[in-house]
């Protein structure tokens, strides 16, 4: 089901927008998959977005008085929260309370239209409302259902309170982040949601592949402790076998050297990476000290590490002489590993990522033109696209409940019994 046409012009701001369509030329490859988001704060909700910024039409179900929590997290503009402007982008909005009977029954006659249902609620909490898996499938066999939760549907955490925060803990991440003598280090943003997010939407992807070979959908169990500590890369292997706990090394690796952030002469600083045994040997002839690239602990990546402090003396030194711009440019030209530590402003005004597109203008009605990511990676052929920011809590509730087939005067009572 496709979003109808957006408003005609002249509609005021104030007045309730529609969504717009989607172009017809490039049509986005999920577009005809239709997705149910009943999850908040941030990986089952991010999960739906990456579906929907691909084309699926995403429809957000929220409590009609206990919205997704990110309509209020960080700044706002006019009371208008910008991280919801992100995260909601390309869903229509409906508010429907599970728990009363009428909410029930109209998320199963939603769940009957749907592809996809993303939720993150306590294990057993969708049980309790008559809205398990097995009620879902009776209602369409051919659903998936993503479940994403902190610690997964099963085990002695299963039902604990689950954040990302949590995750970035337990996985071993905090423990290998930050300066060595230092407090283990948790991330300034939601990482372990996001990782989550991606592995959900890969997930999702994956039943829906299956089902098109067996034609039945399934659960899927996305525990957020998880996701995360697969792209630790191999600490659990390196435990396993040699019983080495990756200790905190600040910006150092302990797989190569010279790998560390480096101050300029203008008070920048860069970052330079060395994974490549060639890498590092033209980083030590641009810096002056060929004759380290001749000792026999500069042929392996573990036995520069080994010598940290004398290459990163050699390196930072030769670094501190120079601007930024001057590092970058001689960096570039040995065809050396090198780039600039930015901030957001520096993002914005960057021309490689001005020439991906990265940051992209989207029309808002209630803020004007938005700045914001855009979508995660580009198709030639068919190419995802933002179509709307995050939109007013339940601003679609109508719309979306009178294509499912309700009258006004069944909308009307859902409305007084609280289910809306």
């Amino acid at each position: 089901m496709t979003p109808p046409d957006s408003p005609p012009a002249g509609t005021p701001d104030t007045a309730p927008q529609t969504p717009p369509d989607t172009p017809p030329d490039g049509a986005p490859p999920l577009r005809g998959l239709r997705v149910l988001d009943l999850a908040t704060l941030f990986a089952g909700p991010l999960c739906a977005t990456l579906l929907g910024d691909y084309g699926a039409e995403v429809v957000k179900v929220e409590h009609p008085s206990r919205p997704d929590p990110s309509r209020g997290h960080g700044p706002a503009k006019d009371g208008v929260g910008l991280w919801w402007k992100v995260l909601g982008r390309n869903k229509r909005t409906i508010t429907l309370d599970l728990s009363t009977p009428g909410g029930r029954q109209t998320l199963l006659r939603l769940a009957a239209t749907a592809d996809v249902v993303v939720e993150n609620f306590r294990p057993g909490t969708l049980e309790r409302w008559g809205l398990g898996w097995e009620e879902l499938a009776a209602a369409n066999p051919r659903l998936v259902l993503a479940r994403v939760t902190g610690f997964g549907q099963f085990g002695p955490y299963s039902h604990r309170p689950g954040f990302g925060t949590l995750a970035e803990a337990m996985s071993g991440f905090a423990a290998a982040t930050g300066e060595p003598g230092g407090p283990p280090t948790l991330p300034p943003f939601g990482l372990a949601d996001s990782v989550a997010a991606l592995a959900t939407a890969y997930a999702v992807m994956t039943a829906l592949a299956a089902r098109t070979a067996t034609g039945r959908g399934q659960v899927v169990d996305m525990a957020i402790i998880e996701p995360i500590l697969a792209v630790l890369g191999p600490q659990a292997l390196w435990y396993d076998q040699l019983g080495y706990v990756q200790p905190r090394t600040g910006n150092r690796s302990r797989n190569n050297s010279p790998r560390n952030i480096y101050r300029t002469a203008d008070g920048g600083w860069v970052a330079v990476s060395t994974s490549a045994q060639s890498v590092a040997e033209r980083v030590m002839h641009l810096v002056g000290r060929p004759e380290l690239t001749g000792e026999p602990w500069f042929a392996t990546g573990s036995g520069r590490a080994d010598h940290a402090d004398e290459l990163d003396r050699a390196v930072g030194s030769w670094i501190a002489r120079q601007s930024c711009a001057d590092a970058i440019a001689a960096f570039e030209k040995a065809e050396a590993a090198i780039a600039p530590v930015y901030d957001i402003r520096d993002v914005y005004a960057d021309p490689q990522y001005q020439a991906l597109g990265t940051i992209t203008e989207v029309p808002d009605p209630e803020l004007g033109t938005l700045r914001m990511q855009n979508v995660l990676f580009r198709l030639s052929e068919t190419p995802g696209a933002i179509r709307w920011a995050g939109r007013p809590h339940g601003a679609d509730t109508e719309a979306v409940l009178a294509e499912l087939g309700l009258s006004p005067a069944d909308i009307a009572a859902l409305r007084t019994e609280g289910a809306l």
